[in-house]
């Protein structure tokens, strides 16, 4: 999140300026003017910058799927090993530092055991920051830029915030959540009504053309979850089990 804060300060002042190809400094030059190239590119390809920035968005999402599968199932090792961090936790609920060493490292033996890596998670989020950041700055400022009509997508004119987008990106994020790590853990379960609530806030005051890239990735998301995660087979296995009988059979 500090990355992710810091990357966003960095192109905040210019964050409604137009962005031409001679637009001076680094985030200009190697960040946001490279895709908005390869987004004006699709366009002239596709006819539009509504399908210019979906393919976009679809090439950025594959390009970094290794990272997210490996960022994914690193969220799903963790979460798989909850139960048994709840029960050290408990076993080694003394604060005092001999108890907490012995703590950490069975913790740390724990994670050894089932191929956890607590840190596996980061790496992945702080390569794709830049790139999803600087999307996010790339169709602001083009949206900035008198020179570039953004036009429309489907019946949205993507220049202009749409509520219709705005409530499908949130419903879309929900599913992402819902499918993922989030829907066995009871501390994160709050983000699955908290982040799709902030998507339709953001998008509803946001341009359309924002709000596509959130609907397009989140449908990238879920097909990813729904491959690594099978919510289908927790439900079924739910399902399945049957409540034990208790009491004597009847006379």
């Amino acid at each position: 999140m500090l990355v992710s804060v810091t990357l966003l300060l960095s192109g905040c002042t210019e964050y409604n300026q137009p962005i031409y190809e001679d637009s001076n400094g680094f985030w200009n030059e190697f960040i946001v003017w490279p895709l908005v190239s390869f987004i004006t590119l699709f366009k002239e390809l596709l006819g539009t910058y509504g399908l210019g920035i979906v393919m976009v968005t679809i090439i950025i999402r594959l390009a970094i799927l290794p990272l997210m599968i490996k960022q994914t199932k690193s969220a799903k090792k963790m979460q798989d090993v909850q139960p048994e961090l709840a029960k050290l936790k408990q076993k080694y609920s003394s604060k005092d530092a001999a108890t907490q060493q012995k703590y950490q490292q069975e913790m740390m033996s724990l994670f050894k055991d089932k191929g956890v890596n607590p840190a596996a998670g980061c790496l992945p989020v702080v390569i794709q920051m830049p790139i999803l950041i600087g999307f996010y700055h790339a169709i602001s400022r083009m949206n900035s830029t008198p020179e570039i009509n953004l036009g429309s997508f489907l019946w949205f004119p993507l220049a202009e915030p749409s509520i219709i987008l705005a409530v499908l990106a949130g419903i879309m994020q929900f599913l992402v959540l819902r499918t993922g790590p989030a829907m066995d853990n009871p501390q994160m379960k709050i983000m699955m009504y908290f982040m799709p609530v902030m998507i339709i806030g953001f998008g509803i005051f946001l341009p359309s053309a924002l709000t596509l890239y959130w609907v397009i990735g989140n449908i990238i998301s879920l097909i990813q979850n729904m491959v690594i995660y099978k919510p289908w087979e927790k439900h079924t296995v739910q399902n399945t089990v049957q409540p034990a009988k208790t009491g004597g059979a009847k006379k």
